[in-house]
């Protein structure tokens, strides 16, 4: 295919009652590009070999770039996607390997994705240059060849993971390719941000605190999507002030951005799932020989658009019925590598996919991007879109909005997406949570001394205080030392799940994937129904001890969804605001929660059981931002105790599918607990948190804008067309209590309270400003 017509394709779904409803449709132009020679420091070699695949010059980002990197600056490069940051840095490092001479030159690159760091390697290979010699090393490299690695590969290609558990608790392994270590490369930085991110910063710190003790001095270069203040994002990464190149000067093709909403134009009329919607709507591109990816939010969202499509094509044209598959994490890697090799021949026109396809792969030839539901933030809205339109052709990117307060509010207010800028990534390397075990693993790798703190942060001191008083670290005249036989990364998970969980098919032994253990519990718990590609089973057993799902083929004719409850502590108040009978709160809580049974469904959304299950409670100590209320002020707001249980919890859904809207978060990545009566406050009480150990900052965005936050979430809800509340205003997917009870108008009225409480109260403190005469 040379070339397709968005705006035909649009048209016709316009004219369709199957279809959602086209709320917005903008022409995003194409820009032109600003060239730049050639550096003449890099080897003739490399040259040569770039002008053989027709690389004569650079855009000027990537000569900037290289050229900082070349002179030994750390940088950072923050443009668009399908930009080249890869040649921006490979240029000196790549010269850096070549040209050594007296002592041998290495090179690090740290992907956040196996699939990231193999591809990479693939080009790197296909420039076939001399003296080159590159490797992956991560968890799926075989033992014999790892040993080779160390010994005599000068460009190693893995992950934050493999550098925490294997690389730097084993680095007298790696003195050599330490010793000779030039350059330092992280890319799609703007990944690493909540706790990941802080997990990172601390690995970053112990591997530069590692290197120097191998007398290396590595150059850091960072790529990343287009972000705000990528600069400090990547020195708090890092440790140390980094260099910024963010002015984009390659080519961009033009591209078509719709933005689709699903709620049906008669509010009797039943609602499609977003996910129905996609499936659908992915069949329609693939007839149409547009090559497309659909985004979606789940590992189980991405197998129902799959197979919604190969469904509707099934009907209208078989034979394209294989065209379409679906790709995701927790899958095997000689599956993952199949489908990417797929993607590239044009095998493959339609993928389902997570956030596992966001990143940088080299997958050319997409024609057009669906996002099922708001991706989390305005950034990765854009990483997606880039994926379409990489090989010059104008582009499609579709919005599909979810069935929940946020999506509907910005399919309506297309501004708060195509105007807005974007975010900042949030990490906070102070994170006891985080950088307490961090100096303990890197205790165990070279004792810490007080000079440490200059690499670490002014929290090591009070930290090793503690980890001394756990008997966790001895401390010694010459230092702190680890006192265990085991290694204490053992106990580090850098993505904040635990120890995965395997997905294996009884009689055959077969693992089918994996699933993170902090999602175990309501994902892959007896009785659940698990999807892979496209087919369904059934989980027989789930051993918590061993870290192992048992599950069976089968297709039962129904879904399962997980119910819990919950309940939280405030363990210390760290700031709050009264406003009248209205107290924001912000601090540190203990969030309990525990998957109690579950609920089995029909595809029409009927419940047809709802079974028990003994799962342990879970602890979680996080951050979090908590309101209450007066009962006398409610009461006169019309709010009875009757009421007062679902207009909280109908609040509380809100405010929760709204925060992303002001913090660099996703949905999935807060929670939120809301009682008539909390033990400690002795109030209703509103909670939401950050749904990871130790905060991730969403939390505290949250407070610092409570008012804006509020009004939003009010405006949301008043906005939504339905009577008693629907999943584009109150409902919640993930509500562990079965969206029970809630009260729409009640919520309105909670809400409308706490603003006017705030309002007045500034009003009453600007009346009582004294006034400066000049």
């Amino acid at each position: 295919m040379t070339s397709f017509d968005p705006t035909a394709l649009l048209d016709a779904w316009a004219a369709s009652t199957r279809r959602p409803t086209v709320a917005h449709v903008r022409r995003l132009p194409a820009r032109a590009c600003r060239r730049a020679a050639m550096p003449a420091w890099v080897d003739p070699r490399l040259t040569q070999v770039l002008a053989d695949q027709g690389i004569t010059s650079l855009w000027q980002h990537q000569q900037q770039a290289a050229a900082l990197l070349h002179d030994g600056q750390h940088c950072v490069l923050a443009t668009g996607t399908a930009s080249g940051k890869s040649l921006a840095f490979w240029l000196p490092a790549l010269d850096a390997v070549m040209r050594g001479q007296l002592r041998e030159a290495t090179v690090l690159y740290i992907a956040p994705t196996k699939a990231l760091a193999a591809d990479q390697l693939a080009h790197l290979e296909a420039l076939g240059l001399p003296g080159v010699r590159a490797a992956v090393y991560d968890g799926d490299t075989p033992t014999d060849e790892r040993a080779w690695i160390r010994r005599h590969a000068n460009v190693v290609l893995t992950n934050p993971d493999m550098l925490h558990h294997a690389i730097l608790p084993g680095h007298a392994h790696w003195s050599r390719f330490l010793r000779g270590l030039a350059y330092l490369i992280v890319d799609e930085c703007h990944t690493y941000r909540g706790v990941f991110g802080s997990h990172v910063a601390a690995v970053l710190r112990r591997f530069n605190r590692v290197a120097a003790h191998h007398r290396a001095e590595p150059v850091a270069a960072f790529a990343s999507a287009t972000v705000a203040s990528p600069g400090a994002h990547a020195s708090r990464l890092l440790g140390a002030p980094v260099a910024v190149v963010d002015q984009d000067a390659s080519p961009r093709p033009g591209m078509t951005v719709a933005l689709l909403d699903t709620a049906p134009e008669d509010p009797d009329q039943t609602r499609r799932s977003t996910l129905t919607h996609c499936g659908e709507l992915l069949a329609d591109l693939v007839q149409a020989d547009v090559q497309t990816a659909v985004f979606a939010r789940s590992r189980l969202g991405v197998e129902v658009v799959a197979e919604t499509a190969r469904e509707a094509l099934a009907q209208h044209r078989p034979q394209d019925a294989n065209r379409v598959a679906a790709y995701r994490g927790g899958y095997l890697p000689e599956e993952r590598r199949v489908l990417e090799a797929d993607l590239r021949s044009g095998k493959l026109t339609g993928l389902a996919t997570t956030s596992a396809l966001e990143l940088g792969i080299d997958i050319s030839g997409l024609d057009a991007v669906i996002l099922a539901g708001w991706p989390g933030t305005v950034a990765s809205l854009w990483q997606r879109a880039g994926r379409a339109g990489r090989t010059g052709r104008d582009s499609l990117l579709l919005f599909v909005a979810d069935e929940n307060p946020l999506d509907t509010y910005l399919v309506h207010h297309p501004a708060a997406i195509l105007e807005r800028p974007v975010e900042a990534p949030v990490l906070d390397p102070d994170n006891p949570h985080v950088l307490g075990p961090h100096l303990a693993a890197a205790a165990a790798e070279i004792p810490l001394t007080r000079a440490d703190e200059a690499v670490f942060g002014p929290s090591t001191m009070p930290l090793l205080e503690v980890l001394t008083a756990q008997g966790l670290l001895r401390r010694r005249p010459t230092g702190w030392y680890w006192t265990r036989q085991e290694r204490p990364t053992e106990h580090i998970w850098l993505r904040g799940g635990g120890a995965l969980v395997r997905i294996v098919e009884e009689g055959t032994g077969r693992v089918l994937g994996t699933v993170d253990g902090a999602r175990a519990d309501a994902s892959v718990h007896t009785g659940a129904v698990y999807l892979h590609q496209g087919r369904s089973h059934v989980v027989t057993h789930l051993d918590l001890e061993d870290h192992v799902a048992h599950v069976v083929v089968e297709d039962p004719g129904w879904s399962t969804q997980a119910r819990a409850t919950s309940a939280f502590d405030p363990l210390e108040e760290q700031q709050h605001l009264s406003y009248g009978p209205v107290t924001i709160s912000y601090g540190t809580v203990a969030v309990r929660s525990q998957v109690t049974s579950f609920l089995r469904r029909l595809p029409s959304g009927e419940v047809i059981g709802n079974h028990p299950l003994d799962l342990p409670e879970r602890v979680l100590n996080t951050t979090g931002v908590w309101w209450t209320i007066l009962p006398e002020a409610l009461e006169a707001a019309g709010i009875d105790q009757g009421s007062l249980p679902g207009a909280l919890h109908a609040a509380e859904h809100a405010a929760i599918g709204m925060l992303p809207l002001l913090a660099s978060a996703d949905r999935w990545d807060i929670g939120g607990v809301s009682t008539p009566c909390h033990p400690r406050t002795a109030l209703p009480t509103i909670l939401v948190y950050d749904g990871h150990p130790g905060g991730a900052g969403f939390a505290r965005r949250g407070f610092e804008e409570a008012t804006a936050w509020l009004a939003s979430t009010c405006a949301a809800i008043q906005a939504c067309p339905c009577e008693a509340g629907c999943p584009s205003c109150v409902h919640s997917p993930k509500c562990g209590n079965g969206n029970e009870p809630l009260d729409k108008a009640g919520a309105v009225a909670l809400l409308k309270l706490v603003l006017a409480s705030v309002a007045a109260e500034s009003d009453q403190s600007a009346a009582r400003m004294p006034v400066l005469s000049r």
